[in-house]
């Protein structure tokens, strides 16, 4: 069995069991895998299910996914190739041509008054169509993507095909020789390769700006501003490093000055914006005719800063109609060996956007929180349940990847035991520990934009706690974050099960969202500080009183979210809306007393936080020691590198010089001097473990 039948057998898996915990139909629960996935390398934005297919009669549509960033005017529509089957199939050209036809097929009913007009409002082809519809005079670009767990027999690149309805189309597969591409790449990139020279009919003139090195090569070019449209129109935001790529995805609108200087003073523009910064790990060379060096292609191209001017750039192309003829953007591109692109690239991201708005929050994938969690999932077992030996660990995957890769090598007994130790089921992502995390804070509506904008979300909130709150992110911290998934999914899958979802399945997402919510807001509102997270970790289930309540409760929640103000039809996008928080959390359900013993008071829950902090605080010290031990054998290594760096201080010296000859007896101020060191040096991509 070569490596593609393995990852076939792996997302089969993968996919069965998501259809089984979250109570779904097999094709639903590819999509919502696949999905993250483009999302993360930038395939799509976040996209919101909504199966509609109408087969035979003129215009034969079929859609399972949408969304539109409004920002840019890029709609993207997704269409499913989901096999049942066990064995890998090809994707044949046809199947291709016909998802395309498809899509944009919908994509023109969707224009025209009379095919909204005869859809129901809470239908899937409403939700999907409706956007459309709404936003016709600002959808500057089409976006198609084919989700296929069949083997492509060709790999293509992005494609622009002929205009519908006046609108640019682009598509591109995800089929499963990309997907398992995705997921090994986890950190780094997919790697892709741009030709610029079969885009823009000619090699790109650069200059060499460092001396040809196995480590590092640097080139400057003056790219025509036409080439960086046509691009970017074709890649996205998969040229965008990641902390670029999010920070542009859930913040930032097009930069006005940028398209003015476009408008008024093209020949201008190279003196006027700073230019991008990018990374990869290969060029492709040539020399031309004067013997001017050129690049015809760049391989991993990743654009680390500048984002914001390169979207802006195609936003004047298909929006302002704008004219790039005398555009041209200056680039520093670094090429970095594929051996250090994980280690250096999201450094030279964090160096090259230190004058821009991107702040710590955007970075966030890489802090120190994300370290803390991952420790506490590998050592805190849950309670045995019932009939068990011992119990489960919830996982949390700091980085994408981990937990497949704990049992890349493992041997048939090693991976039973890993997994009875690790269950799938409770593999918790950064993107849906912030989704719970910020539901049980109240902002569903911020959790209905989509996993991108909710992370951020969290992001921003953790950062500001992190700093004065640290120790608040405690062991407590996350057995309740681990209660809450465990909430929410049984919730999930409650709901996907009902006899009254299964009458109309739409808005399944906002629905849970918008019922964990109005349930913490209850609980508040009744003069208790939370639920019992406790209880819900010691027996790793939902109590049956709680589960009756909520039995209860969605279904009034989903016709509450369907009751949109006069003047909005779509529900998605009125539970994007505060409004629609403030209409749900005032409304009176019909809902049963809970019992106290599934509740926690104020007076328990200040006793509980503070119990939290003080064995944080103890736990602190310790590990603190267990790190200096290991930086004894290694001291000077560390000093080094840390005067390297201009992080040596005179106190962290003088602990150093004790270390080095075996003293950890330190004072108070080395330790805490030593403790800033260490988090320091981490922070700037090498930490003390690797040192040595």
């Amino acid at each position: 069995m070569d490596d593609l039948d393995v990852a076939f057998q792996d997302l089969r898996e993968d996919v069965m069991l998501e259809a089984e915990a979250s109570g779904l139909f097999q094709e639903e629960a590819f999509f919502e895998i696949y999905a993250e996935a483009a999302s993360e390398n930038g395939d799509t934005i976040d996209l919101e299910y909504a199966h509609c297919r109408k087969e035979g009669g003129s215009r034969p549509y079929r859609v399972d996914g949408h969304a539109f960033d409004a920002d840019r005017g890029t709609l993207y529509l997704a269409v499913c190739d989901y096999r049942e089957g066990k064995d890998l199939q090809s994707l044949q050209a046809s199947r291709i041509d016909s998802a395309l036809k498809q899509a944009t097929n919908f994509f023109e009913n969707a224009l025209s008054p009379d095919f909204i007009n005869a859809l129901e409002d809470s239908s899937s082809a409403f939700s999907a169509a409706y956007p459309i519809y709404s936003n016709q005079h600002t959808i500057r670009r089409l976006r198609v993507i084919l989700l296929s767990n069949a083997r492509l027999v060709a790999r293509k690149p992005p494609q622009l095909v002929a205009n519908v309805a006046g609108v640019p189309v682009v598509y591109t597969v995800l089929d499963v020789a990309r997907y398992a591409e995705i997921q090994r790449s986890r950190a780094a990139p997919e790697a892709i390769e741009v030709d610029l020279e079969e885009i823009s009919g000619s090699p790109i003139p650069c200059l060499r700006a460092s001396r040809s090195s196995a480590d590092y090569e640097a080139y400057l070019l003056a790219i025509p501003g036409e080439l960086l449209a046509e691009v970017y129109g074709l890649y996205g935001a998969r040229l965008l490093e990641q902390n670029v790529r999010t920070y542009l995805q859930a913040r930032t609108k097009v930069n006005k000055g940028i398209l003015a200087t476009i408008r008024k003073e093209p020949e201008m523009f190279f003196a006027y914006n700073n230019g991008l910064t990018a990374t990869a790990s290969g060029v492709e060379l040539k020399e031309l005719g004067d013997g001017q060096l050129a690049i015809s292609a760049i391989r991993d191209l990743q654009i680390v800063n500048g984002g914001q001017t390169t979207a802006s750039i195609l936003y004047a192309k298909d929006v302002g109609k704008a004219a790039l003829d005398q555009v041209h953007v200056q680039m520093k591109l670094s090429v970095v060996p594929e051996s250090a692109v994980e280690k250096v690239v999201p450094l030279i991201s964090r160096y090259a956007n230190t004058q821009n708005r991107i702040s710590e929050a955007d970075f966030f994938s890489n802090h120190r929180f994300h370290l803390q969690m991952e420790r506490y999932s590998r050592v805190l077992a849950a309670p045995p349940r019932d009939g068990a030996l011992s119990g489960e660990k919830w996982f949390y995957e700091r980085a994408r990847g981990q937990y497949r890769d704990g049992m890349a090598y493992a041997s048939q007994s090693e991976r039973r035991k890993y997994q009875v130790e690790f269950p799938k089921a409770k593999v918790m992502v950064k993107t849906d520990l912030a989704k719970y995390v910020v539901t049980f804070h109240c902002r569903p509506d911020i959790v209905s934009k989509g996993a991108q904008k909710c992370f951020m979300h969290f992001a921003d909130e953790t950062v500001k706690s992190w700093k004065t709150h640290q120790a608040d992110y405690n062991e407590t911290w996350f057995k309740n974050a681990c209660s809450m998934a465990l909430l929410f999914r049984w919730t999930d899958k409650m709901i996907a099960q009902s006899d009254w979802y299964q009458l109309d399945r739409g808005f399944k997402s906002q629905t849970v969202a918008y019922t964990m919510a109005w349930l913490a807001h209850h609980v508040r509102s009744i003069g208790q500080a939370s639920l019992n997270w406790d209880i819900i970790w010691s027996s790793q289930d939902v109590p049956d009183e709680l589960q009756e309540f909520i039995i209860t409760l969605a279904p009034q929640v989903a016709r509450a979210i369907r009751s949109t103000p006069t003047n909005v039809r779509n529900v998605g996008e009125y539970c994007k809306m505060q409004a629609c928080w403030e209409a749900v959390s005032k409304a009176d359900f019909d809902v049963t007393a809970l019992p106290e013993h599934v509740l926690v008071s104020v007076d328990e829950e200040k006793d509980l936080r503070k119990d939290g902090r003080n064995t944080k605080k103890i736990d602190n010290e310790i590990n603190l020691d267990v790190v200096l031990l290991s930086i004894v054998a290694k001291a000077d290594i560390v000093r080094k590198n840390a005067k390297e760096k201009h992080l040596l201080t005179d106190k962290s010296n003088s602990a150093l010089a004790k270390l080095a000859v075996g003293n950890i007896s330190l004072s108070r101020p080395e330790r805490n001097a030593m403790k800033l060191l260490i988090d320091r040096l981490a922070e700037e991509g090498t930490p003390v473990e690797v040192l040595g």
